[in-house]
């Protein structure tokens, strides 16, 4: 079995080496031993940091991630998980559409001020009510 040193996973995975000692600790991938003070991995810890990679680009946590590999390490992804992602990433993608096209009316709005144009109005409503994007939580401060 071919065995590669962090520094080349590293390259090949383009993932800083510090990245692959978090995604060790974290128990994402497994090193095989050492050649002097450098970890070695299996070849293929590359295909499994691909899928890391994919899985963080979906908007995954960690966590989510770790839950997608049996215990053997191969990939054992809920496809119900996958559905959940995306209908995330549907109304992501539709309130950044909103988000989007009201920018692009209020650059060309005709209107004396924005506060008088009827669109950027029910934006601004939209925005009050939470309906563009997640509410900001307050935090509350201990006395």
């Amino acid at each position: 079995m071919e065995s590669l040193d962090i520094t080349e996973v590293a390259r090949r995975a383009g993932v800083p080496a510090s990245t692959l000692r978090f995604y060790e600790e974290k128990g994402l991938i497994a090193s095989i031993g050492r050649r002097g003070l450098h970890r070695l991995f299996g070849a293929g810890v590359l295909e499994r940091l691909a899928l890391i990679a994919l899985g963080r680009a979906a908007g995954f946590s960690l966590d989510d991630i770790a839950r997608m590999f049996s215990p053997d390490g191969q990939p054992s992804i809920d496809r119900q998980m996958l559905t959940a992602k995306a209908d995330e990433l549907d109304r992501t993608i539709r309130q950044l559409s909103a988000m989007r096209d009201g920018l692009r009316h209020a650059a060309v709005c005709p209107a004396p001020s924005h506060m008088e144009c009827p669109t950027f109005r029910r934006i601004l409503q939209a925005a009050a009510s939470g309906a563009l994007g997640p509410r900001r939580k307050t935090r509350v401060r201990s006395p």
